[in-house]
């Protein structure tokens, strides 16, 4: 290699065709692409059928041929290649996107790529909605703008306008993956890597169709060996894609038939009867034969209207059901004598309008080497010229020692490759241990576990996250994230545990911490909840508890009082009672008549009053009923009954309803009631006052708390504000 100069960046395009590979290097030199070399290669072998590869290792060879061939010419190794697929079970999508700004912004090729690289995307969203589940997956290989808005409105081009939205009409083609899959892995064997695909009608338009013809309605029909790949333009822009697949090779298979050759010889007659009045070649039987241009023409005159006719049909729908103005015709396939007629026939237009194109639409291409020009250039040379219009659509990264191919829209990082294989998501971030899940209070709660230890990421061998962007080639290793520590947490770190309860003792305050019940068990603070416990933070103390926590021993004679009344270590003592104890007798106070502004302490001393009462009274009757079965001779001594049997009870018992509030309740379990007992069966916290005082009134008047009520009275309790 001589290492010659270039003023540009080389560019290396392939034409892989069906019956030969077309490489052409070259560069930009200001409006005009320079070709530097260019050099074409049959296939030994019928490799590729109908613009798809069948033999992969037959078809890297011959490329890795016209590569060596080419790096000779230029002097420099050639390690990346632009490519195009034929249009073979092609699918499109038209789609519109728009992008808003935040106020006016002069617009600039970042914004313009960007744009349309969200058509791009949306696009292949709706393609994929739109497929069936069970298809075979397709990849996206090439899309061409079709119209820009500026503010709504269109335009031919967005760069240095200032506008508040931007918008773009796109055609995404898609084609399926062992299509695309073929071409990648025949360019690897060549020791080639992929820096731009396309579509062969996309790359064949940029030189056949010059942007200042797209005003009108133009079909472009590329006619290679294996499909005929078929674009359509109108109002200045790209309309449609489409193919059919046959092309030139239907026309030497049935050469070869009528006249018993192999392929190769059946296409060296094709092509001499474009040339010659008589072709000499030797048939199978290694015979000599001779076949007149005519007579080729008439073997295959059936088939070329074949062709022209489904051409001709493609044509019309892809250009909504009607005719186009014109067809310019590129590809060998396209010089087979009669079909430009016969496309003009089938489309009812004049012959004269359908042309094939060649050295007109090469005014701004310049060959180093002395090469024709010729329709068969035009799509290797478009490939090329593809390059600078859009970028590779396409990557391939190893993902874990998985080597996986993945669309590239210029903002790709790890988690897009995790995507693409699947990756499980919760296996990128920390994941939490196992929850724990309990009641507080009768409320649903969940304590969370621990973050594990987050996924460990590295490309190419260097530190990196989810976020690091990836490029072509890159090696990316991901070790899965760990989980935590499940979650744990005892009583005393819940939020309900930490408030403490206030009580006098003793004329004292002194503050006492919460008492938690599980499962219906007394537990300290540093229990550890357990999967399903049931917890309610206790509201009280007992007189006992409260003895317990402050470390104190009393005499037994002593007498205990909960708020000035008698009580016992069992009596419960809520926030802000009092609690004494003392050898002397404490004096009872008289709970008032009228108690409008009582506040809760008055309210509970009445209400352990009435309790304490009842039990003297029940007591008392017992005890004068004894007597009295004494005195007439019905009583035993060792039948002295201290309490009352449940029998006797449950018949003495008597339910009521009142309307408390402007509702219903029932009251039961007594034989008769007092006004406090309301308090059992109303949601009312005593404990925790929300008023200057309670507000009581029994069927429309002030109430005393230990005047009896009867069915169907009216009552009202609610905190004075």
């Amino acid at each position: 290699m001589d290492g010659k100069r270039y003023t540009g960046q080389l560019v290396f395009g392939l034409d892989i065709g069906t019956r030969s590979i077309v490489g052409t290097v070259g560069y930009k030199s200001g409006d005009q692409f320079v070709v530097a070399a260019q050099r074409v290669k049959e296939h030994e072998t019928r490799a590729m059928l109908d613009g798809q590869i069948h033999d992969i290792q037959k078809v890297g060879d011959t490329i890795r041929c016209v590569k060596e061939q080419l790096e000779e010419a230029v002097g420099r190794k050639l390690t990346e290649v632009c490519i195009a697929a034929a249009g073979r079970v092609l699918k499109t999508v038209t789609t519109h996107v728009e992008y808003p700004f935040t106020g006016d912004k002069e617009v600039d090729q970042e914004d313009i790529y960007g744009l349309i690289s969200a058509g791009v995307e949306k696009a292949y969203q709706e393609f994929l909605e739109e497929k069936e589940e069970d298809e075979i997956k397709f990849y996206c290989v090439g899309h061409s703008v079709v119209r820009y808005y500026l503010n709504g409105y269109p335009m031919g081009n967005l760069e240095g306008h200032k506008a508040r939205t931007i918008g773009v009409d796109l055609i995404a083609t898609f084609l399926p993956d062992d299509v695309v899959d073929g071409l990648y892995k025949a360019v690897e064997l060549a020791g080639l890597s992929v820096s731009s695909l396309t579509l062969e009608p996309i790359a064949a338009i940029q030189l056949a169709i010059p942007e200042k013809f797209r005003m009108l309605n133009i079909a472009l029909l590329d006619v290679g060996a294996g499909t005929s790949d078929i674009s359509i333009t109108n109002d200045g822009c790209i309309l449609a894609y489409g193919m059919i697949p046959v092309a030139g090779d239907a026309l030497t298979e049935e050469i070869a038939r009528h006249c018993l050759v192999d392929f190769a010889t059946a296409e060296q007659i094709k092509r001499d009867a474009g040339q010659m009045e008589t072709i000499s070649y030797m048939d199978i039987m290694l015979l000599p034969q001779t076949i007149t241009s005519e007579e080729v023409k008439k073997i295959t005159a059936d088939l070329v209207e074949d062709m022209a006719s489904q051409a001709s049909d493609k044509i019309k729908e892809l250009n909504g059901d009607k005719p186009v103005s014109a067809v310019f015709v590129v590809g060998g396939g396209g010089k087979i004598p009669g079909y430009t007629d016969a496309i003009a026939d089938k489309l009812g237009i004049a012959r004269q309008r359908v042309a094939l194109r060649g050295e007109e639409v090469m005014q701004q291409i310049v060959f180093e080497e002395d090469i024709k020009k010729d329709s068969l250039l035009v799509t290797p040379i478009g490939i090329c010229l593809n390059f600078y219009e859009q970028s590779n659509n396409f990557i391939f990264v190893s993902f874990n020692d998985t080597r996986i191919k993945i669309y590239d829209n210029n903002k790709l990082n790890v988690a897009d490759a995790a995507m693409q294989v699947q990756f499980p998501n919760d296996g990128l971030f920390p994941k939490r241990g196992k929850e724990l899940n309990f009641t507080v209070n009768g409320r649903q709660r969940m304590a969370r576990g621990q973050l594990g230890e987050a996924a460990v990421i590295t490309i190419n061998g260097q530190a990196a996250d989810i976020h690091s962007p990836i490029h072509a080639n890159d090696i990316i290793k991901v070790t899965e994230s760990t989980a935590g520590e499940k979650a744990k947490m005892t009583v005393g770190d819940l939020p309900e545990s930490t408030e403490s309860l206030t009580v006098s003792v003793n004329d004292k305050k002194i503050e006492v911490p919460r008492f938690a019940s599980v499962n219906g068990v007394l537990q300290s603070s540093y229990y550890e909840i357990q999967e399903g416990d049931s917890i309610e933070i206790l509201n009280f103390y007992t007189v006992g508890q409260i003895i317990e926590f402050m470390d104190v021993v009393l005499d037994p004679h002593m007498n205990l009082y909960v708020n000035h009344m008698l009580a016992d270590r069992n009596t419960p003592v809520y926030e802000n009672f009092s609690v004494s104890w003392t050898f002397g007798q404490v004096q009872r106070t008289d709970i008032a008549e009228e108690m409008e502004d009582a506040d809760a302490e008055e309210i509970e001393d009445a209400y352990i009053e009435h309790a304490q009462a009842e039990e003297t009274t029940a007591e008392d009757e017992i005890k004068q009923e004894y007597a009295k079965d004494k005195e007439t001779g019905n009583a035993a001594l060792e039948d002295v009954p201290e309490e009352k049997s449940a029998g006797e009870s449950k018949a003495d018992e008597k339910s009521i309803q009142v309307i408390v509030n402007h509702s219903p309740i029932t009251l039961s379990g007594k034989d008769r009631y007092i006004y406090v007992d309301v308090f059992d069966a109303i949601d009312i916290d005593l404990s925790r006052p929300r008023g200057k005082g309670i507000v009581t009134t029994l069927n429309g008047r002030k109430a005393q708390y230990m005047e009896p009520i009867a069915q169907g009275d009216v009552i009202e309790v609610y905190w004075r504000s």
